[in-house]
């Protein structure tokens, strides 16, 4: 159900399960290399397609995703696979990190952390639907690693807009929904990724640090 992603080179100190996009399964570039990028920082990795998406690849066709009660069920019975040691934060790119913030209001899991990368605040092209309320239930950290640019939610956006929580930010330059910047910019979308895994990281090793210290 879950593939691991682990560094070779220093022991994991935290795990972050991690939900793909409404479009693009756990095999994406994005996910892939992201996973890649935290993973070498020594936090395990876990990727994993939800049910809708495993179906699309069998049968080679696109499918829209489930709604939103049976894609909680699914990450809810994900999580039961993750390692029982280590620190859990989970998360995931657009659709899938709203489905973990979601998740983190509901579920018994321990969780220390939600990180979400291109968070979905709104459709495109309607700021007035807005898809913040359970923010206000969310108990742990709750990190959004957002282009300055994303359709879904600019930086000018959200500067403006009321919130009943608002979680924390590390903005992209010139990103969009997925982080990539136009050339104009002078940053490429590997520096961008790069940054957002970097503070993604830094994110779950402060939170996780602080848990062991409370214990």
């Amino acid at each position: 159900m879950i593939e691991w992603i682990k560094s070779t080179k220093q022991p994991s100190v935290a795990q972050f399960i991690f939900a793909h996009g409404a479009g693009a399964g756990s095999d994406s570039d994005f996910m892939q290399h992201m996973a890649k990028l935290i993973s070498e920082e020594g936090v395990d990795v876990g990727l994993f397609d939800f049910e809708y998406m495993q179906i699309a690849k069998q049968t080679n066709k696109r499918r829209p995703p489930e709604r939103a009660p049976k894609l909680l069920a699914y990450y809810e019975q994900v999580l039961t696979h993750a390692q029982p040691k280590l620190p859990l934060f989970i998360g995931g790119k657009s659709m899938g990190g709203r489905m973990a913030s979601m998740l983190a209001c509901s579920t018994n899991y321990p969780l220390l952390g939600i990180l979400a990368f291109g968070y979905p605040f709104h459709p495109p092209g309607k700021p007035e639907t807005l898809r913040t309320d359970h923010f206000a239930d969310i108990d742990c950290p709750f990190l959004v690693l957002q282009g300055e640019r994303d359709t879904f939610g600019t930086r000018e956006e959200l500067a403006t807009m009321a919130m009943s929580k608002q979680p924390q930010y590390i903005w992209l330059t010139d990103g969009d929904h997925s982080l990539k910047p136009r050339k104009k910019s002078g940053v490429t979308e590997l520096q961008n990724r790069e940054a957002a895994a970097l503070g993604a990281v830094k994110f779950i090793k402060n939170n996780a640090d602080i848990n062991l210290k409370g214990n």
